[in-house]
């Protein structure tokens, strides 16, 4: 029995080290968050925001998503972690500023009778009115704690003129103050024009590129977090459509591609954030 166990050992002990290295890639956080302390608003106590505000990071971001269909192969909070992800590489490349909690409820058209992405489940929407209602109060929150300069960040087409007329309305009553609301609507355009631009230099066309779920989308969302792609259903041969809510050809995706896409819209992002806050 004593030569019977050492054996079960030895069989044992090479496939806990086989298991090692997935233990570690599923566990262990992100290097990039993992190289340097959180900008993200939630992850603080009120003390370490009011002194980090103190010590200058008087820039907010409001991250702005949206619940939505996105294809049979990538999940509904698309929008939601790639704001959230691209936000703090803004922020840290900024460096002073935050990113405030993911605003995740966004107006996405009519629900009687549904109309957009409404169609399919899992799509959230709320009215505009609503919406521009929490955009509001969030940046009279940001602004009553001694933030100076609010950026709003849309991720998603629908909304982007709601932003700015939140932030004009704010800007109006703030005339006399220094504090400023900013729709930075340079992030959504470096997502959606630029980024599509670097794709047909790289050969594909405007129908595989889309606008919506497919090959822009999709990668962009490999580069961020593979996780919320189901890899297997685009190897899978299957070709989706506008029946399926995709409009883009999201089978040629793949994170290098994305990757392009990310250091554009990080770049002008930064660039038109320090822009508006230099005006303020």
């Amino acid at each position: 029995m004593g030569e019977q166990t050492k054996n079960m050992r030895w069989l044992v002990r090479p496939a806990r080290l086989l298991l090692l290295p997935f233990l570690i890639l599923n566990f262990a956080p992100s290097a990039y968050s993992q190289a340097r302390p959180s900008v993200f608003l939630e992850d603080l106590t009120w003390t370490e925001l009011r002194d980090e505000i103190g010590a200058g990071k008087t820039t907010i971001i409001v991250p702005i998503g949206g619940t939505e269909q996105n294809g049979p192969a990538m999940a509904l909070g698309k929008h939601n972690r790639r704001v959230k992800l691209l936000s703090e590489r803004i922020a840290v490349s900024l460096g002073n500023a935050l990113v405030a909690p993911v605003i995740a409820y966004v107006p996405e058209g009519n629900l009687s009778p549904p109309s957009g992405h409404l169609r399919f489940p899992g799509t959230i929407g709320v009215p505009e009115a609503a919406f521009e209602t929490i955009l509001e109060y969030a940046a009279r929150s940001f602004k009553l704690h001694g933030f100076k300069d609010i950026v709003f960040l849309g991720d998603h087409g629908g909304y982007q003129a709601n932003e700015k007329n939140v932030a004009n309305k704010l800007n109006r009553e703030w005339a006399s103050s220094n504090v400023r609301a900013h729709a930075v609507t340079q992030y959504y355009d470096a997502a959606q024009i630029d980024f599509a631009r670097i794709l047909r230099s790289q050969g594909f066309t405007p129908s595989e590129i889309g606008t919506h779920a497919g090959l822009s989308d999709t990668s962009l969302m490999l580069a961020l977090d593979p996780s919320l792609v189901r890899e297997d259903r685009l190897s899978s041969g299957a070709k989706f459509g506008s029946a399926d809510g995709v409009y883009g050809d999201p089978s040629k995706a793949s994170a290098r591609l994305g990757m392009l896409g990310v250091d554009a819209i990080v770049s002008q992002t930064v660039a038109a954030v320090k822009s508006a806050a230099s005006q303020r």
